[in-house]
């Protein structure tokens, strides 16, 4: 293929599999999302941002229906120059890989097998460490036995070779549970499923077919990543196990379930750190499957996935699956299988084990095409940068590198901009989150506005009351620790500050914007603030916790902090007596950290 200049396309193809992007060009929007599904951002600066074509988007992309041609066909339609001759034969023969080499059971005697049609290519896989020690003897040219219990380990290792196996083995089929969609929730409220949703389900189940039952759907949040998952088991009719995040993840899935489905209360059970219960449906955490008493004992929790004939497994928030999980999860891969995440990106740079355990991504909307529909809300990233104080440069400046960051993030100028903030967002309709990462920083926010705030160590049911309260309106306005991160169900917020995070982590950028996207009552947008110290690490971490974000299609609105700021330093007045309420039951407060039980495994 050769294409000819045309110097007003957006893109610049180069040979080592990079894109360039240009931001100002009337074309960057068809560009980028015709780019997304099967190329990587990696920078995102103010003009150009640069994309990577790599094997695992490549091998997503194809699991979830694109072709190379198509591939193809979207570089050549926006590039600027010629495209190297070597882009289009490495995307054909990467995409060709996905499916190569099969996992597939004999129909006669139900035998697990790897299969390969190119006879030097199963000698040279057969030959490789990491894929030699996982296979039996050899049946023929193209197929060698394989024991069920190496089938997880087996898929991690031939990724790892550049061949993703095709799992077309099929699934223990599980116990029948008979589970119905309500037309009408006991909320009170009508339920449809939205289109898209019934789409994910149906790229789901691949109608009953063995090319279906495992894989990855990637919605963003507030766009009912959780319903899915329930039409999902409506659709199987099975025992199922959903695995998620945190207690108040547990006890949202149970609201949801027993609020949009026919179940009754006693076919759903909780199995936490402060409830072990089994049910038809089994909600537990995370953290609870990953306790042991010190780290060379096993994990006792691991027992649950044999303690009923499970038919569907749910990873609720699957780009947090703790590296443990995917131990018992490899042998878990007669289990139909179904991931939930607003992104894909794992910090710990473990997608590929996400893609051959958990299955590939299946089916994936952006979040702007969603805000457009309606069906999320439309949302404004401001980035606002802050000057830190000459006592505090000088600490900054002569600090070891490991103590940078956290000096930047807890910068005290930023109390001044919070105040600001809240006062600017003090309307009757609005919600706020103000959210960090270091309880000092947070205690003193809390303590300095009247503002109730939750952390790791608040227990359970004081989260509820303040949650319960925030919904209803009593309060307006909370500070959360990173507790805030995951599945925290506050469909009215409208405004989150962001005063600190993990480093530079896209997921947790992507988790908190998540948390304001519901769409909101009187139809206005959202508002995401990020509070950077200036000049500072914390502005290169910023930059790179904002690429996913970039990617779905938000630009950062850079913000000097004079622009939010005012002369004098205004405390906003307390309007709500629900606030002063919480305080006076010490929920406003930052409590002594808990001893933990050995078997308490709360939220961090």
């Amino acid at each position: 293929m050769t294409t000819a200049y045309n110097p007003l396309n957006p893109l610049i193809v180069q040979g080592d599999r990079t894109i360039f992007l240009e931001v100002n060009s009337a074309l960057f929007e068809q560009a980028r999302d015709a780019i997304a599904p099967f190329a990587e951002l990696e920078k995102s600066p103010e003009h150009i941002h640069t994309y990577r074509i790599t094997p695992l988007s490549l091998w997503n992309a194809a699991a979830a229906g694109m072709s190379s041609s198509e591939m193809s066909d979207a570089l050549e339609q926006y590039t600027k120059f010629p495209i190297p001759p070597n882009i289009h034969t490495d995307i054909s023969e990467m995409v060709s890989r996905y499916g190569k080499v099969r996992l597939e059971r004999d129909p006669e005697t139900g035998q697990l097998q790897l299969r390969c049609d190119d006879l030097p290519l199963m000698n040279e896989l057969a030959r490789l460490k990491g894929v030699r020690e996982y296979i039996g003897q050899r049946l023929s040219d193209q197929a060698f036995q394989v024991a069920d219990v190496m089938r997880g380990i087996l898929k991690q290792n031939l990724i790892a070779a550049g061949y993703p196996a095709e799992d077309l083995a099929g699934y223990t089929e599980g116990e029948d549970l008979a589970i119905e969609l309500r037309t009408d929730c006991l909320s009170g409220r009508p339920f449809v499923l939205r289109e898209y949703q019934k789409q994910a389900v149906e790229a789901f189940h691949a109608g009953g077919s063995l090319r279906g039952g495992s894989g990855v759907i990637v919605l963003p949040c507030g766009a009912g990543k959780t319903i899915v998952g329930m039409a999902a088991m409506a659709r199987l009719n099975k025992k199922t196990l959903v695995l998620t995040t945190s207690t108040t993840s547990v006890e949202q899935w149970r609201r949801e379930i027993l609020d949009k489905t026919e179940l009754k209360p006693e076919d759903v059970a909780i199995y936490t750190g402060y409830e072990k219960n089994i049910a038809p449906v089994t909600l537990a955490t995370y953290q609870i499957l990953t306790w042991r008493p010190d780290k060379t004992a096993e994990f006792p929790h691991f027992g649950i996935f044999e303690k009923n004939n499970w038919g569907l497994v749910i990873y609720d928030e699957v780009h947090l699956l703790p590296a443990p999980v995917f131990r018992v999860t490899a042998e878990l891969q007669a289990r139909r299988r179904l991931g939930l995440t607003a992104t894909l990106v794992r910090e710990d740079h473990r997608e590929g084990d996400v893609f051959s355990l958990i299955g590939p991504k299946k089916f994936d909307v952006p979040w702007r095409v969603l805000e457009k529909s309606g069906w999320i809300a439309k949302a404004f990233c401001h980035e606002i940068r802050i000057a830190m104080p000459e006592l505090h440069r000088v600490e900054y400046a002569v600090a070891e590198l490991k103590d940078k960051y956290r000096i930047a993030a807890e910068n005290p100028r930023k109390e001044h901009v919070v105040g600001q903030l809240l006062a600017r967002h003090d309307g009757p309709n609005d919600r706020v989150i103000v959210i960090g990462q270091y309880l000092k920083q947070l205690a003193s926010i809390a303590e300095l506005y009247q503002v109730p705030v939750i952390t790791g160590s608040t227990p359970n049911s004081d989260r509820e009351t303040l949650y319960n309260a925030f919904r209803s309106g009593e309060i307006r306005r909370l500070v959360l620790s990173k507790v805030g991160n995951f599945a925290v169900d506050l469909p009215d917020a409208n405004c989150m500050i962001q005063i600190s995070g993990s480093f530079g982590s896209r997921q947790e950028e992507a988790q908190r914007l998540g948390r304001i996207l519901r769409p909101k009552s009187d139809g206005e947008p959202a508002n995401f603030y990020s509070l950077v110290s200036r000049d500072t690490r914390e502005m290169d971490f910023a930059q790179h916790r904002q690429l996913f974000l970039t990617e779905q299609g938000y630009g950062y609105e850079i913000l000097d902090e004079s622009s939010v700021t005012e002369p004098s330093f205004i405390i906003p007045e307390i309007h709500d007596n629900a606030i002063q309420l919480a305080l006076n039951h010490n929920f406003g407060m930052i409590k002594p950290k808990r001893t933990r039980k050995k078997n308490d495994t709360g939220d961090l």
